[in-house]
């Protein structure tokens, strides 16, 4: 038994809020949980991401670790 007195309270439907809307309902110490970012407006998850490659970086990551596509290369350009 935990004992009495010293745990925080448990909410178990917490809400997650993004921009003034519900996002999610959690179980959680705090009643509210504010967040600026989640995955549903998050660049990565919504396939919006762009990667900016000024320098090649992105291309010598994949040409390393065998990855690069040479024909996707040349339709992108």
């Amino acid at each position: 038994m935990p004992k009495s007195g010293i745990h925080p309270k448990w909410y178990p439907e917490a809400k997650v809020i993004c921009n003034g809307e519900v996002v999610a309902t959690i179980g959680s110490t705090h009643p509210e949980i504010n967040v600026d970012v989640w995955s549903g407006n998050h660049p990565f998850y919504t396939g919006t991401q762009k990667i900016i490659d000024t320098e090649g970086r992105v291309e010598r990551f994949l040409r390393k670790y065998g990855m690069f596509d040479e024909n996707a290369a040349t339709q992108e350009k």
